[in-house]
């Protein structure tokens, strides 16, 4: 059987008035939460892209597969959010997946020292790639939560928990690619960097 073309235009002039629709035929204002979070899921799919680009040279097992494995992950999230919950069919166990995830994210820590106090997002392109990736599935993982408060079908759907492994996944990971890593210190623990208070500039006068 022929599959028809996911996508025939791109331009649909549609979305011009702040409204656009959904896979389940309804239109929505596109501050609407479940638009928030299809969109939030295409931002951290992107983010992911970008890791993989960043991480082609990096040796670490499986790991371009893992990340198209993910993207394509939600792209099925964002499925079941555009569809609707009570109307998509269940093609993945999410539960699975959200284990198979922090099993992962297990085996990866098990390689990196302990951390005695928080880390500041960096280490190099690819490192600092995978931290903005786990911010952006962070900010998905709330967003999702709020359009559950909204529909209750939604919320039996246990992507909120994939999601959540996810951004431990990804914070593992960014350590895992990182070349050097920068701990927090306390703003009395560091050294004086020679910071002083800039002059008042004739151009920008005091506003007493």
């Amino acid at each position: 059987m022929t599959r028809r073309n996911r996508i025939d235009r791109v331009t649909t002039r549609t979305g011009d008035q702040g409204e656009t629709s959904l896979a389940d035929g309804h239109r929505y204002r596109k501050h609407d939460a479940r638009i928030a979070l299809v969109g939030e899921l295409d931002e951290a799919n992107s983010f992911l892209g970008l890791l993989a680009a960043e991480t082609e040279l990096q040796r670490v097992e499986h790991l371009a597969e893992q990340l198209a494995a993910i993207q394509s992950r939600l792209f099925d999230a964002g499925a079941v959010v555009a569809i609707g919950a009570s109307q998509s069919e269940p093609t993945q166990d999410w539960d699975q997946l959200a284990a198979s995830l922090a099993e992962e994210t297990t085996r990866l820590n098990e390689d990196l020292p302990s951390l005695r106090e928080f880390i500041l997002p960096g280490g190099g392109r690819a490192a600092s790639t995978a931290h903005v990736a786990r911010a952006v599935v962070r900010r998905a993982e709330r967003t999702w939560w709020q359009a559950c408060e909204s529909d209750e079908a939604l919320r039996s759907v246990p992507i909120g928990v994939y999601l959540n492994r996810l951004s431990d996944y990804l914070f593992v990971l960014a350590r895992t690619l990182a070349k050097d890593e920068q701990l927090w210190q306390r703003q009395d623990e560091q050294r004086d960097l020679g910071l002083r208070k800039p002059k008042r500039s004739a151009w920008f006068p005091s506003a007493s």
